[in-house]
């Protein structure tokens, strides 16, 4: 109650704000509008008329986008139909958040040895080790301890860039490290899984839901994205139709975690007395990473938004990629779809804390030595 109460504090000072400032800029528009030599621009009408963002509203959008889900994922029988539309909403979702995302930008970030090096120790050094800690509470239960692996061990590669974009992390920075992450986890995660299990763990591990997340998730959006931002350059309509659109991400973040908290709950609720050890882990976990986090950022002198965007690398996990390989395992494990789909609605819920977390762990004031975003080229 508190947390909402301070999130809702929040959105109503940043709403104060953001309506002062449409007041000012809608009588700027008034005035020029009755000039007839320089009508209002339309693309600045339309800016203007769009509705608020930012992470208060995106925090508590999300709060509520939770809330309605749980409550129909418990009182609807067949709420697990709404699965099939988790896909094309995270599509969605990600095509207009990479529509926000300048591809110079992308290029520039692929030279950030310091970044990419920061999020590979986080990822495949620091995270491996506490989730083999973690992993401990569960380890006379098989279906527990593989599934519990199998997802802490993956890190996220889609709707991380949103909530990290909404918390001022570098979206940019995490969508070119996107490739590597990937590659790395395939590559990874049965050499985790041998040492932590043993050899059964390598036999469940396939390639296939890999690489079709990373082409359905990220180049079909990624390309979407490239081909609406070169045609507004040239299109006056199409630059119109994105700024629309970029307008657009906080409504469909809340119809993804809505659809994915949805088609889950009754799962999750149906084997809740086996399933109530995990919540203590995979909550210890988003709290360890949020410190690991803010201090590999410092380690390797990132800057702000760098920083952020780390945190929220290293405490985002790959569920909605890894819940296929969960879903093909031995009946003897078939508990662990359901222990992978426990961590995606902590961690659902997780994101909308860190949404309001990382900015104070990570404040905006704090400037490093030198710039993330510069090249090492030494």
């Amino acid at each position: 109650v508190v947390l909402v109460g301070l999130l809702l504090e929040d959105l109503l000072v940043e709403a104060a704000e953001r309506a002062a400032q449409l007041t000012a800029r809608m009588r700027l528009l008034h005035h020029q509008s009755r000039d007839t030599l320089h009508p209002a621009p339309l693309d600045e009408t339309v800016e203007a008329l769009v509705g608020f963002g930012g992470p208060a509203l995106g925090t508590v959008g999300a709060l509520v986008a939770l809330a309605a889900g749980v409550l129909l994922g418990l009182i609807w029988s067949d709420a697990h139909l709404l699965e099939a539309g988790i896909e094309p909403v995270l599509v969605l979702l990600l095509f207009v958040t990479f529509l926000g995302v300048p591809f110079a930008a992308i290029g520039r970030s692929l030279r950030d040895a310091r970044f990419l090096g920061a999020v590979g120790l986080v990822n495949f050094v620091l995270v491996p080790l506490i989730a083999l800690g973690l992993s401990r509470f569960v380890a006379d239960d098989p279906a527990l301890l593989f599934g519990v692996l199998l997802v802490l061990l993956t890190p996220c590669i889609d709707y991380v860039i949103v909530f990290a974009g909404l918390a001022g992390g570098a979206a940019d920075r995490l969508l070119a490290a996107a490739p590597l992450l990937m590659l790395a986890q395939i590559l990874l995660l049965p050499c985790y899984l041998l040492l932590f299990i043993g050899p059964a763990g390598v036999a469940a591990v396939e390639v296939g839901p890999f690489a079709r997340a990373f082409l359905l998730l990220i180049v079909v959006p990624l390309t979407a994205a490239a081909l609406v931002q070169a045609l507004a350059k040239r299109h006056r309509a199409v630059r119109v139709a994105e700024r629309s659109m970029s307008k657009l991400e906080v409504p469909l973040m809340m119809a993804t975690l809505f659809t994915v908290v949805a088609s889950q709950a009754g799962a999750v609720g149906a084997a809740a007395s086996q399933l109530i050890v995990l919540i203590p882990i995979y909550v210890g976990f988003l709290g360890i990473m949020a410190i690991v986090g803010a201090w590999a950022g410092r380690l390797f002198r990132l800057d702000v938004p760098a920083t952020r965007a780390l945190a929220f690398s290293g405490a985002t996990r790959n569920s909605l990629v890894v819940l296929p390989l969960a879903l093909a395992l031995p009946p003897a494990l078939a508990l662990t779809p359901v222990v992978v789909v426990t961590q995606t609605l902590v961690e659902l819920l997780g994101m909308v804390v860190f949404l309001r977390l990382i900015p104070k762990l990570v404040p905006s004031q704090r400037s490093p030595a030198r710039p993330a975003s510069a090249p090492s080229g030494r």
